[in-house]
């Protein structure tokens, strides 16, 4: 029986250094996790694809908010798609949809066409349109080669039940990956279906930071920050999935 690939989102080196040396199969590097992911730095491609030997794919996303893109944001989105293979993406990740929650369907193809031959993940943008089944038909056709989802829902946990739907819809045609909170729990429920082939998750946990000093009057953004800690990962949360998977 062939084993579950399990990847993982991270947003900083510690986190990716530390996932790859726990033993994720593949990394999606983003940056600002806040905002839900967004394109990372090429140096900091760069740099983990001399440190670590597992595949790295790469958000596409050049800001945070809705996932409907002007014509010079796609524009960017190509650029760093072109600039990013230069340095090793395995593999890119990304989703376009248009006013009315449909797949954008052109914005797909010339994203698409300037990853080439890399694997593409259509993410959550997907949990974000108007029609579960008429999405997942469009990225099918666009020839996406999976699909990250928690079934519409804010949590995996809530959108389970969705999430086996499409499993049993897309069987061979896609990889159905199920992402959002996702827990060791979940993987023998989502296991029953027959096609689960990939698991997100993202193991994190809170590890304290080398820094001292703190400027409690001091904030840089409206989202509450706290400069003590950075997100790492849990390699006995690695573990518990990996015994399932």
């Amino acid at each position: 029986m062939q084993r579950i690939l399990l990847e993982a989102p991270v947003f900083n080196l510690q986190g990716a250094l530390e996932a790859a040396q726990f033993g994720i199969d593949r990394l999606e590097l983003c940056s600002n996790f806040p905002e839900g992911g967004e394109t990372p730095s090429v140096g900091m491609l760069r740099f983990l694809k001399s440190e670590v030997d597992i595949p790295v794919f790469v958000m596409i996303r050049p800001r945070g908010g809705d996932f409907v893109y002007s014509q010079k944001e796609l524009i960017v989105m190509k650029q760093d798609i072109r600039l990013l293979t230069e340095f090793g993406a395995d593999g890119f990740v990304f989703g376009v949809l248009d006013e009315k929650g449909k797949v954008n369907e052109a914005a797909c193809e010339m994203l698409l066409r300037a990853a080439g031959d890399k694997p593409c993940t259509f993410h959550r943008a997907f949990d974000g349109s108007a029609d579960l089944d008429d999405s997942l038909k469009k990225i099918i056709q666009l020839g996406f080669q999976r699909i990250l989802t928690s079934g519409g829902k804010n949590t995996l946990t809530e959108g389970l039940p969705v999430i086996l739907q499409l499993l049993e819809k897309a069987k061979d045609q896609i990889i159905i990956m199920p992402g959002g909170g996702t827990k060791p729990e979940h993987v023998p429920i989502l296991k029953q279906s027959g096609y689960l082939k990939e698991v997100h998750a993202s193991c994190k946990v809170a590890k304290p930071s080398a820094n001292e000093f703190v400027n409690k009057g001091l904030s840089f953004s409206s989202i509450p920050l706290d400069f003590t800690q950075h997100f790492g990962v849990d390699p006995g949360v690695v573990n518990e999935f990996k015994s399932v998977l």
